[in-house]
């Protein structure tokens, strides 16, 4: 049997929360970069979905099932990869503001070298992934 939300410990239902939470603001940003080309919407999505998998069994199939956004999903969850299009903007969002932050607001420099190290190795991992052919 299921525990009750209320007996969970308060710091699963604040986690679960602050997942929700950071899932929604995800998918909206996902949504707006549909429209937006500097937006990576398939990123921003499958980070929604990451959180939902973690808060809530509702959004995570609403956001599978939906037409529009769940195929963008589906592909990547299947092992289809994402578009190239994704890729781009993903890497060049990334350098983008990680290349404004350490220059203009970190005066440490040995924060600077760990956020061009992330920036890096998530490039690195964006590259790697599988390139879904879109037609």
């Amino acid at each position: 049997m299921n525990p009750s939300p209320q007996s969970e410990p308060l710091r699963s239902r604040i986690l679960k929360k602050g997942l929700l939470a950071l899932g929604l603001l995800s998918m909206g940003l996902g949504v707006l970069g549909i429209f937006l080309p500097i937006l990576p919407t398939v990123p921003l999505l499958l980070l929604a979905a990451a959180c939902f998998a973690r808060s809530s069994d509702k959004f995570y199939r609403w956001l599978l099932d939906h037409p529009r956004l769940g195929p963008l999903v589906n592909d990547y969850l299947d092992g289809e990869g994402i578009p190239l299009r994704a890729k781009i903007s993903a890497i060049g969002l990334i350098w983008l503001s990680i290349s404004l932050s350490a220059l203009l607001l970190v005066p440490l420099p040995w924060v600077r070298v760990l956020l061009f190290a992330i920036a890096f190795g998530v490039t690195v991992y964006l590259l790697y992934l599988p390139t879904r052919q879109v037609g």
